[in-house]
């Protein structure tokens, strides 16, 4: 804080401004930490969940808000420009009582054709995505130059198994955020020909970040029209 009370008196009226809204965003994520470690310290002791008595928020959807909020700091910081964030261990079977889905994910995900199954595994999507646009807002919100944070990021989404009821891999429904600095086109949906190897998406945004790579994986060169 000393460190920042000396810069602060370096800097003009609009960088002043952004130190503020930056140690303001780092103080509430301290806040909301703080809170949430209370909460599971005063859970009851004893057994499995007495061990992970102040590991996490209890609250599924603040855990995965605060671990998106540091990501984001991250990046508005430039203490990083590549970030992997997990939402969910696909073999935990977690269940998601917050939305009033007790039953396991992964169990739900073997829906067998099964129609209650698969609104459960719908509505367990969209809460995923719900958590995705929290971030992708916050994003938007930061200013950044001629833009925002987002309009300068590439943020992919998605998973690697399209059908959980089958595993198959082919056909991912991936979602790609952010305009990568003005040279991705946004706001569309693009269907691409079947057995396109995922690795073609990640072989162009390597290209954007300006580090020259011929193949990765089994990619078979830049995926066209994405730019």
């Amino acid at each position: 804080m000393d460190d920042a009370s000396r810069l602060k008196t370096q800097l003009g009226t609009h960088d002043q401004r952004k130190l503020d809204e930056y140690f303001t965003g780092v103080r509430e994520i301290e806040e909301r930490l703080a809170r949430a470690e209370k909460i599971n310290l005063a859970a009851p002791t004893g057994g499995a969940s007495s061990q992970m008595a102040g590991a996490a928020p209890s609250d599924y959807a603040e855990h995965i808000r605060l671990m998106g909020d540091m990501m984001v700091l991250a990046f508005q910081a430039d203490l990083t420009r590549i970030a992997t964030f997990m939402i969910a261990n696909e073999g935990s079977n977690r269940g998601y009582q917050l939305i009033g889905i007790p039953e396991g994910h992964h169990d739900l995900s073997h829906h067998q054709f099964n129609a209650e199954k698969q609104e459960k595994i719908r509505q367990i999507n969209r809460f995923h995505v719900q958590q995705l646009g929290y971030i992708l807002d916050k994003m938007q919100s930061i200013k950044e130059g001629d833009g925002t944070l987002l309009d300068h990021s590439m943020v992919v989404y998605g998973g690697g198994i399209s059908d959980g009821n089958r595993h198959n891999h082919d056909e991912l429904p991936i979602l790609v955020a952010g305009k990568g600095g003005g040279t991705i086109h946004t706001g569309r949906h693009t269907r691409y020909p079947r057995n396109t190897p995922l690795n073609n998406l990640y072989l162009s945004l390597l290209d954007r970040m300006g580090i020259p790579a011929e193949t990765l994986g089994d990619s078979t060169g830049p995926l066209q029209g994405l730019f």
